[in-house]
């Protein structure tokens, strides 16, 4: 029996035939990475493969040293091994993307030119911060399930936007402070991005901060969000404070409400788990706006119809409810693939998309 051309080991999913891991979970010695999320890009690797754009970020999300860092132009392909790799844009966040493997081997064999697709994370919806989404042909889809359930279809972005003003809006005319945690990778940047500025000042954590200066660096205009390192003073009140979900109660969040007369803080928090109001009462926060980063039910099913792939491996998130309905209402061979990282499903747990100096971001 031929050896499978892309498999789950302990440290990650492996491709023999170019001999690399793609997002490995642990340190190797080659990885082909879709995305700087720490769910996705582990430390300590010998060499990263990863999307131009991203490059920056992986640097700071890693540590690795720029030499380590192969970038690559989206649709270029290249040869490793037996194999010919390519990345496409993913739309989950700046420089994200689909890694498309195709076997080269003898031309004779009845696997030459089986196509295999990763998707890493991906969304559909289009964002000004990032490349937009694209879909794959290809034989064989391995797709992330994050929010694999019908209950989780999005609305539209522009109108949550508009949520989020007006929420900051009243929060000024109360005079409280408007504290909206959104992870410091991806999501606050999207938020920045569509937000009116025009309403007051921003200001950011430092984790918040750094990765700005990134997406900066890598031509992506966002509205000025300091990292606040002087007084409180001109924000109290009237401001909007962005910061990692994992600032919470800290001393320096705190610091935004001394000496306000009336009013203090009100926290918001941006995620795709806010569509569920449970999900809300158990972060203890005044409003959730529900923007995600990820596709929903619609946009995962439309995306494996249009890879045209007959196999579906199905990973990240609600994987058995996606393996049934694949199978039973698709009629696709459909398949889970295993992965460290499932804690995403469990809403009250820390995410692995949270500040990168946060403990569960470094293990």
């Amino acid at each position: 029996m031929s050896q499978p051309f892309l498999f789950p080991t302990p440290d990650g999913l492996f491709c023999p035939s170019g001999n690399f891991h793609i997002d490995p979970w642990k340190p190797v010695a080659r990885a082909v990475v879709t995305h700087a999320h720490s769910d996705h890009a582990c430390p300590g690797c010998e060499t990263y493969l990863c999307a131009r754009s991203g490059a920056s970020i992986l640097r700071v999300r890693t540590g690795a040293a720029i030499a380590a860092i192969t970038p690559l132009d989206f649709n270029t392909p290249i040869t490793l091994g037996d194999t010919r790799v390519s990345l496409h844009p993913a739309g989950h966040i700046l420089g994200s993307a689909q890694v498309r493997v195709e076997r080269t081997g003898p031309p004779r064999s009845p696997t030459s030119g089986e196509v295999w697709v990763v998707s890493g994370d991906y969304k559909t919806i289009a964002d000004r911060t990032c490349e937009s989404f694209e879909p794959v042909r290809c034989h064989v889809f391995i797709t992330e399930s994050t929010f694999g359930l019908p209950v989780y279809r999005w609305r539209d972005q522009l109108s949550i936007f508009k949520d989020i003003n007006a929420w900051w809006l009243e929060n000024q005319a109360q005079q409280r402070t408007s504290i909206l945690f959104a992870y410091a990778l991806g999501k606050a940047q999207r938020v920045l991005g569509g937000i009116d500025p025009s309403i007051g000042p921003i200001v950011s954590h430092g984790a918040v901060a750094r990765l700005n200066r990134a997406y900066h660096d890598a031509g992506i205009h966002l509205p000025d969000a300091p990292l606040q390192t002087e007084s409180s003073h001109d924000v109290r009140g009237r401001g909007l404070v962005i910061a990692p979900p994992s600032a919470a109660g800290s001393p320096w969040l705190r610091s935004f409400a001394k000496g306000q007369a009336s009013g203090g803080l009100s926290a918001g928090f941006v995620s795709g788990w806010m569509q569920l109001r449970g999900t809300r009462r158990r972060r203890a926060v005044d409003r959730g706006f529900p923007l995600s980063d990820h596709a929903d039910w619609d946009g995962l099913l439309t995306t494996i119809r249009e890879t045209g792939a007959h196999r579906i491996g199905v990973t990240h998130g609600y994987v058995q409810p996606l393996v049934r309905y694949l199978r039973e209402n698709m009629g696709l061979d459909a398949f889970a693939v295993p992965t460290r990282f499932q804690g995403e499903i469990n809403e009250s747990a820390p995410s692995a998309e949270d500040d990168p100096l946060s403990p569960e971001d470094a293990s």
